[in-house]
């Protein structure tokens, strides 16, 4: 159906980003390590803790798209890490790297011809694959916005950045 595969790629360039926001690689690049666990003025997390926070809701509910035995998760507990936990550089590049594995699987459920976005997810309540994407595209949008404002007022872009 051509309306399928219209609706299918502007999914894949939601997900991707780089349209009207700029995508999670670019808000990461070049980020300084001795950083990761700096909290920013007047902020009750840091860097890593928004980062993890971005993966961890993009897991769940990449875990509720396709897990009939899904689990729904205590907010805001299981969304965050501790306010107290302090990343090591390997924490950072995991959290970099499972969230681009995840969003990699994300694209290749909406590239499946076979994958219905409009059928209800039988375990949910109402949600369709649409909205599950729809969903983590806008939460992964508003985050990577804060986290380059939070770059900007750690001062943590590079000086090379304009």
């Amino acid at each position: 159906m051509k309306n399928d595969t219209i609706i299918r790629k502007h999914l894949l360039a939601l997900l991707k980003g780089g349209n009207a926001h700029m995508t999670f690689m670019d808000a990461v690049e070049a980020f300084p390590t001795d950083k990761i666990n700096d909290y920013f003025p007047n902020g009750i997390y840091t860097s890593w803790h928004l980062l993890e926070h971005i993966r961890r809701t993009q897991h769940d509910i990449l875990d509720f798209c396709l897990n009939p035995d899904y689990r729904y998760l205590e907010w805001p507990k299981d969304y965050w890490p501790d306010r107290n936990e302090k990343a090591t550089k390997k924490d950072w590049d995991e959290t970099i790297f499972n969230f681009q594995n995840e969003l990699r699987a994300f694209e290749k459920l909406v590239e499946d011809p076979k994958t219905d976005l409009y059928a209800k997810i039988k375990w949910g309540d109402g949600q369709t694959i649409l909205r599950e994407i729809l969903l983590v595209s806008d939460h992964t949008a508003y985050h990577v916005g804060e986290f380059a404002i939070v770059r900007q007022v750690m001062r943590t872009w590079p000086k090379s950045r304009k």
